[in-house]
């Protein structure tokens, strides 16, 4: 059986490595991709963490779930305003796209 603090490593990894393209990209396709992978290692400690404190129960499982739903909701969202931002300004670089300025 595999200790929990194998998947929280695995999990702090994939959250920083997330936490580093949100922080460090420009493009915002890749921002993104960086945000759907924090919550990746999110819904690794909960499954993690039901797994190891609950075996019977099925709470950490169904929160994942809702957070995959949630994730894609917010993928499909937030890909119609870059498609949009992309036909209006002929960029997805996050740095040149200034549309709330006055």
């Amino acid at each position: 059986m595999i200790p929990v603090s194998a998947y929280l490593a695995v999990s702090a990894l994939l959250f920083s490595i997330g936490m580093y393209g949100v922080l460090a990209r420009r493009n915002a396709v890749l921002i993104l991709m960086s945000i759907e992978l924090m919550l990746n290692a999110v819904n690794i400690n909960l499954v993690a963490f039901s797994r190891y404190l609950a075996p019977g129960e099925f709470t950490g499982l169904v929160f994942a779930v809702f957070v995959i739903t949630v994730a894609a909701a917010e993928v499909g969202l937030a890909l119609a305003i870059i498609i949009r931002l992309y036909r209006n300004r002929a960029t997805v670089n996050v740095d040149e796209i200034d549309l709330l300025k006055w």
